[in-house]
């Protein structure tokens, strides 16, 4: 394995995390439309190589000496479910989705949970973008080392 290996995983988290971005702000945007339920997506690791072991391979191979402690795994999505829990219902009896007993159910989103979720998100996101910057870094060093 090599440097392409470790700017695969990054790119792996590119995408699962834009995804997790990408749901987050669609519970946001359906705030306050009834009946809708909060979708949550699940993130999964992979048994790929991991960025670290991509690293420990690349330092055994120059240095030939010790390892760093192995983490296994990428990440992935394995899809979306919709969250169990049910949102308040209100007496509306004229609205469109208003049941026979003109109740509606209001979304069960929460914003706080919403936002705190878009951040970890986003910081994931970014993590995984200086994975694929590191790479980057060192595959240009890499190959000034050889001319």
């Amino acid at each position: 394995m090599g440097i392409l290996s470790a700017m695969n995983v990054g790119c792996d988290g590119l995408k699962v995390h834009g995804m997790r971005l990408d749901i987050s702000s669609k519970n946001i945007a359906n705030l306050d439309t009834p009946n809708y339920v909060r979708k949550i997506p699940l993130v999964v690791s992979t048994d790929r190589s991991s960025f670290l072991s991509v690293m420990n391979q690349m330092k055994e191979s120059t240095f030939g000496a010790g390892t760093l402690p192995y983490a296994s795994g990428s990440v992935a999505m394995a899809g979306v479910v919709e969250d169990p829990t049910l949102g308040d219902r209100l007496y509306k009896p004229g609205h469109p989705d208003a049941d026979e007993n003109g109740y509606i159910r209001t979304s069960n989103v929460d914003p706080l949970v919403e936002i705190t979720d878009a951040i970890m998100a986003q910081r994931a996101y970014e993590a995984s973008l200086a994975i694929i910057t590191m790479s980057k870094s060192m595959a240009d060093k890499a190959a000034t080392i050889g001319s």
